[in-house]
């Protein structure tokens, strides 16, 4: 849960409980008015003990209790003593006790039987706030308790796609290093020549970059998931980086013959950003248009109200795999074996954008002709 929705979750039911509170004790002072000082007030009387105003049914009760207690101290120290108290107290509650102390033990056992009386009553007075405290520490405690399950179980989540990255990785790393290593050993004892050896040495470099790309990818991954790392975030002109960001794509899409259409308004549009990382985040979907948009077809990049989209007419995703597009190293099945992607570019795409505070997003239906769209959402600057 974010921290914003537990803070408000806390404070909604904080606000109910003393709600509850307010209610209760509401309650309470009518029972205490109507019942329980009229019965009070006759058995106090023979203590000499004079109740009048209306205040807080707990703060009274205190009152109370206390005068009560200091009744019973000598006359001059009690004397003082409910003096200080009452000026203390204010008008609210009105209260004199000028008890005797009575000889014997039928004395002493009616001031204990008076005194349990108070101390009950006030422990009534303060039964709402306890159970206050004790219902929002239950709602507190189940809480925490749920937010640990969900922390251990996305623990767990987490060790899962770990393995099955490292399962990943070891997959795609050996696959090229075979293909290196057996034309390699074919060169070096000579099985190759002429055009041959030519075809093998572009397949040697062909596999060593795509080793490179993906070593590459995973460093970056792993730096933006390491705990230290932080963004550089200055203030810039979001527009002007996508245009830059573009610019470098535009031989490429050329080469597979492909409709580049660029909307980005010429105005400043101010953002808070990591310049290289969003623009990294820009470029791993540029490049994921480029995989896997058909020839001759039409990509699209636009930017409107601080929401960039890339959009493109390839083939559809599968409403199966879009739930997952953005974990590590997630890939259908027909890409990974047609395309070869690492499954790594769109995870770091989203971990940028998360980072900055935005959202990304997978439109299976954006329209325009276009079969799929990204859509990143930034938070809008002044």
């Amino acid at each position: 849960m974010p921290k914003k929705a537990l803070k408000w979750y806390l404070i909604k039911n904080f606000i109910f409980i003393l709600f509850g509170i307010y209610v209760t004790e509401g309650l309470l002072s009518i029972l205490y008015q109507q019942v329980i000082f009229p019965f009070l007030t006759d058995i106090l009387e023979m203590q000499q003990i004079t109740v009048s105003g209306s205040g807080n049914l707990l703060l009274s009760m205190i009152y109370i209790v206390l005068l009560y207690l200091i009744s019973l101290l000598p006359g001059g120290a009690a004397d003082y003593l409910q003096g200080l108290l009452s000026d203390l107290a204010g008008a609210g509650v009105q209260i004199r006790i000028s008890s005797p102390f009575y000889p014997g033990w039928q004395g002493s056992l009616l001031t204990v039987m008076i005194l349990l009386l108070l101390l009950s009553l006030l422990s009534l007075s303060i039964l709402p706030y306890i159970a206050g405290s004790l219902w929002f520490y239950r709602i507190v405690t189940s809480k925490v308790n749920e937010l640990l399950r969900e922390e251990k179980e996305r623990q767990l989540s987490y060790e899962r796609k770990k393995s099955l990255l490292l399962s990943d990785i070891a997959h795609d790393i050996k696959t090229p290093i075979t293909t290196i290593c057996g034309y390699s050993k074919a060169l070096a004892e000579g099985v190759a020549s002429g055009e041959k050896s030519l075809d093998y040495l572009n397949a040697i470099y062909g596999k060593a970059m795509r080793i490179d790309e993906l070593i590459t990818l995973l460093f970056e991954y792993v730096k933006l998931d390491s705990e230290g790392f932080t963004l550089h975030r200055e203030r810039g002109n979001l527009a002007e980086l996508l245009r830059e960001t573009v610019a470098a794509f535009y031989m490429d899409f050329e080469e597979k013959h492909i409709e580049l259409t660029v909307d980005i308004p010429e105005t400043y549009i101010p953002c808070d950003m990591d310049s290289l990382q969003l623009g990294r985040a820009v470029t791993n979907l540029l490049t994921n248009a480029l995989r896997y948009g058909k020839e001759g077809g039409k990509v699209l990049i636009r930017l409107k109200n601080h929401t960039v989209t890339v959009a493109d007419d390839g083939r559809p995703i599968d409403p199966a795999f879009a739930g997952r597009i953005f974990e590590p190293f997630s890939r259908e099945d027909t890409v990974r074996a047609t395309t070869g992607g690492s499954g790594l570019g769109l995870s770091i795409t989203a971990k940028i954008v998360e980072m900055h505070g935005g959202k990304i997003s997978l439109h299976t239906d954006f329209g325009e002709g276009y079969t799929k769209a990204f859509q990143i959402k930034l938070e809008a600057v002044r």
